[in-house]
């Protein structure tokens, strides 16, 4: 049985969070061990509350969830809501561990869920940030090109950024990964017709699943991006 740690918030109206982090797993046949940071109260049109869990209560999730068997695999870490709880994360994660984080700093339906610096240590470790293009001008603290965002987090120490392009324009939509050695490898799908929440939380899940399965970044990385696409085909 291949596991993951799902670390996020839980979301009232299903379409994003740890919800769609545990659909997103079932399909690739993996078990998610889930870590509540924050239950939010939400519908499609807006965030009406949010509220954390105590940061030792977060951390205390994870011990357990680590301590069951079989291991995870990986961890994929969503909604955290403050920098304490980046923290306790970040102490209570063992080195090694591969990490996905996509930085969630606002709900799709606009509400303020992070502050832009309060991922701490977080960045540093994660095998794959997976910012959409707001979150990834926010992150990189510049302006310019998608190439010169990318070069200015990874120059911060991240390991490897793939920039997802559901919110740019054209017939495609190509995600960029960029990684420490220099590479940029481009993942492009056919733009499709629909609007859905829950994609990034998708895409970061299915890229820790193969992570845990044994695949290499890259492969992960196109895995992930052609899972979200047939559930959005659906």
């Amino acid at each position: 049985m291949t596991v993951i740690l799902a670390i996020g918030g839980t979301d009232s109206s299903g379409g994003a969070g740890l919800t769609r982090d545990t659909a997103m797993a079932a399909e690739l046949a993996v078990t998610v061990r889930p870590v509540v940071t924050a239950v939010t109260v939400q519908t499609d049109a807006a965030v009406l509350g949010v509220h954390p869990c105590p940061p030792t209560a977060v951390a205390e999730q994870v011990h357990a969830a680590l301590a069951t068997a079989p291991a995870p695999g990986a961890v994929k870490i969503g909604m955290l809501g403050s920098a304490e709880a980046a923290e306790a994360v970040g102490l209570a994660l063992p080195a090694g561990l591969p990490i996905v984080l996509d930085p969630v700093l606002k709900a799709s339906s606009g509400g303020t869920l992070m502050d832009a610096d309060g991922f701490g240590t977080l960045l540093r470790r994660a095998a794959l940030v997976t910012p959409n293009l707001a979150e990834l001008e926010v992150l990189a603290g510049v302006g310019g090109s998608i190439e010169v965002k990318a070069a200015a987090l990874l120059a911060q120490g991240v390991q490897a950024v793939l920039v997802k392009g559901g919110h740019g324009t054209g017939t495609e939509c190509t995600d960029l990964l960029f990684t420490q050695d220099g590479a940029v490898i481009p993942l492009a799908a056919q733009r499709l017709p629909v609007s859905k929440r829950g994609t990034g939380c998708s895409l970061a899940t299915a890229a820790a699943c193969h992570l845990a399965q044994g695949a290499a970044l890259p492969d992960a990385c196109s895995k992930a991006k052609d899972a979200v696409h047939r559930w959005l085909r659906r």
